[in-house]
Formats: C-alpha cells, structure tokens, sequence
C-alpha cells in the first residue's frame, strides 16, 4: 500500500475517533491483502479480494474471529478511501455454530496467579481477571483510573470496546498487592508501563505475561483467590 493511501486510510480512522488497536489491526488487514496479491489496493477486484479471503480460511486456518476483523479492516479501506459501493465488499455471514466459552476453575486461575514470576505480571493478571477487563483495556489502564475509595472502589475504563467509557469493580482483596505495586514500581503516566516509560505496556507483552505463566508450574503455596 502506498504512502499515500496509508495516510489517507489513517486520516479516515483518526478522524472517525477508531482506537489505535483497531487502527493497528486494519493495516495489517490491508497489508497482508496486498502482499498476498503483490499488487496495490487499488489495482485489486472483488475477486482478488475474495481469494484472499478464502486463502484466510482454508489454508492459514484463521479462526473466524480472525478473519472477520480482516474483513472489517478491508471493507473499511475499500468503502471509506477507495469509496466503493457498499455491495462491492461483501462480508461473508458469521457461522452459525458456537462453542460454549471455556472458564477457569478456581484451582487454576490460583496456580496461574501463583506462576508468576514479578509482581507486575501477578497485578496485572489479577486486575484483568478480577474487573473482567479486555486486554487493550487493561494495558490502557492510568493510576487515576483506580477508584479505591472505600465508598466507590471502582476502575474507571476508557474508550474500551465501541470506544465507550465504563466503570467496572476494584476488588477489595487485590487493592493491598495493587499498592505494593505502586510503591514498588512507580509506574508513573501508565499503570503497567513498558520498557519506555511513556508509553504503556504493549498487547504482546500482555500476552506474554499470561502465557508464560499458564505454562510455568507453580510455586508451593498458592497465593489468594481473588474476590
């Protein structure tokens, strides 16, 4: 995609307030069309689009989840910078089968809390587990966001899903470890910092964090339940 057209794609998506995770994710929709194909967007046709598609689905095995934030990325590029007609980018419709959600049980989400190895991966676990936070939510998350005033104990949640703002429930028996956090680190503009300090911690290293501790067994005495 040239540079033109990534501007004008992002000038559309910064003006119409979309989050910087979806801005991120859109390009790389846009991306891997175009390398796929190796031709600009604007050479492509519904076809070629289609193909990609497909490509997608039955050979990368994408969940659908996947596929449909690819599709919602390449349909906003081609409606909204290329202005095509709505009927041009056809969105196939979601499968209707369902898988039941997998929770889980009290057992596990201990050991997990209890695998970690710094204090910082354990509160920010705890805090997406215990408030029922997305994961760009909990990463966005600012110190002036945490509520712990005995009468409101809330965490206040900006521009989350459908860019809309939300209060969710501080738990009382994380609030103790979520000091000591603070007093430990210092984070500063951001609850969970990254390594450069003005700017918060990225999706990967949330990612990271919950996966090296699901793996990691863990240590003798597991640590609270949170409630």
């Amino acid at each position: 995609m040239s540079s033109k057209l990534r501007t004008q794609f992002l000038d559309y998506m910064t003006l119409h307030r979309y989050s910087k995770h979806t801005k991120k994710n859109y390009i790389l929709a846009m991306q891997g069309l175009t390398r796929f194909h190796n031709q600009p967007p604007d050479t492509l046709s519904e076809e070629q689009i289609q193909k990609y598609i497909l490509y997608l689905i039955e050979e990368k095995k994408l969940a659908w989840g996947s596929v449909n934030n690819c599709l919602q990325g390449i349909a906003c590029f081609y409606k909204n910078v290329l202005k095509w007609d709505e009927t041009r980018v056809k969105l196939p419709p979601r499968p209707r089968t369902k898988k039941l959600p997998s929770f889980m049980s009290e057992e596990e989400v201990i050991r997990l809390f209890d695998a970690t190895t710094t204090l910082k991966q354990r509160v920010f676990l705890k805090i997406v587990y215990s408030a029922g936070l997305r994961l760009s939510e909990a990463i966005s998350l600012r110190p002036e966001h945490i509520e712990s005033d005995p009468s409101r104990m809330m965490i206040r949640v900006e521009q989350g899903k459908g860019r809309k703002d939300r209060y969710t429930v501080l738990s009382r028996c994380l609030l103790p470890e979520l000091r000591d956090y603070w007093r430990k680190y210092q984070p500063g503009e951001w609850l969970f910092p990254g390594y450069n300090r003005k700017k918060h911690m990225g999706s990967t290293a949330g990612h990271q964090a919950f996966r090296k501790a699901k793996k990691k067994p863990a240590s003798p005495g597991a640590g609270a339940f949170i409630v």
